[in-house]
């Protein structure tokens, strides 16, 4: 069959045009689709008359190499499978090409994080007010508690606000979560979160007296009986302001990022991450793949001899 080229894209951009309705801004983006497809194959000597998938496949992949977006790359594939199809369905072709392409995979965005040395200041300045005396101490020493539990376990902010009072009295260091489809999991407890546990239970009980306890540590007057998790969102950014750092980037999830990114980058197995986290698969866990594939090529580069001798050479 001889090549199908310029020509049968005119044909099918008037299929679109006149049984379609397709807009003209469409029309073009059709028509600058194919025409860069049409100059690839050209230079791979490849015509779109007998084009295969594999062709059409290194097509995909050399836009990814020039830094198309997955969802830029989708676009041409859909363009793409519309004109085979059109050659097909009026017997220009005996196949489909793309019928067996897949479409490129949207990547996972990596998940907003802080420093060690952003959280530090976050929970420096946290210790130093809630040493402060005042009416509002209360509050204080409960979002330097909330602060460490979260920090030190990773929990999800619904679990963290909705935590039973009984966490007060319990004296093994570890923390009994129970997340999400009901399901529990132990986390230790550092010794700041401990500490600050501690001091905030005894001016709760001061507080509050006797006979007036609630079921939950953080009680709060809200249809739930605790602290709404917009209220210590908005506490949070209102200390990541005064401590210097841009409000918006810090929320409680960032918080539980942070946690499972620190404990990475400090060697902890992807898999006790998953556990601590509550991940019920592994694969929701990968998205801190990033910071392992950083630790692990900073590992090869130290310690691999090659990468010695390389910079010895250099």
């Amino acid at each position: 069959m001889s090549d199908l080229g310029g020509a049968h894209i005119e044909a099918f951009l008037e299929m679109m045009s006149a049984e379609r309705g397709a807009a003209a801004n469409t029309l073009a983006a059709y028509e600058r689709d194919l025409t860069d497809l049409r100059e690839f194959l050209a230079s791979r000597k490849a015509g779109i008359g007998t084009v295969g998938s594999s062709e059409l496949s290194a097509y995909i992949a050399d836009l990814a190499k020039r830094g198309f977006e997955p969802t830029s790359q989708a676009r041409r594939l859909s363009s793409m499978r519309q004109f085979f199809k059109f050659l097909y369905a009026e017997g220009l072709r005996g196949d489909d090409p793309t019928s067996i392409l897949d479409a490129p995979k949207k990547q996972r965005p990596l998940p907003k994080t802080l420093s060690v040395d952003e959280v530090e200041r976050l929970l420096a300045l946290a210790n130093e007010e809630a040493a402060e005396a005042g009416k509002d101490r209360l509050q204080k020493l409960r979002l330097l508690a909330l602060l460490e539990l979260l920090y030190a376990t990773g929990m999800r902010v619904s679990e963290l606000v909705a935590l039973p009072a009984s966490v007060l009295s319990q004296q093994e260091g570890f923390l009994l979560i129970r997340g999400k489809g009901n399901k529990e999991r132990l986390v230790p407890l550092s010794r700041p979160a401990t500490q600050a546990l501690a001091a905030y239970g005894r001016a709760l009980a001061e507080e509050t007296g006797q006979g007036k306890e609630s079921p939950w540590l953080f009680p709060a007057a809200s249809k739930e009986g605790y602290l709404p998790r917009q209220v210590f969102a908005r506490e949070l950014k209102e200390l990541a302001a005064r401590a210097g750092l841009p409000s918006a980037t810090v929320s409680p999830h960032v918080l539980r990022h942070a946690f499972a990114s620190h404990l990475l980058q400090n060697g902890a197995d992807l898999r006790v991450v998953q556990e601590l986290l509550g991940h019920s698969d592994i694969s929701t866990t990968q998205i801190y793949t990033h910071v392992l594939e950083e630790r692990l090529r900073q590992v090869v580069q130290t310690y691999h001899p090659l990468a010695k001798q390389a910079k010895k050479q250099d």
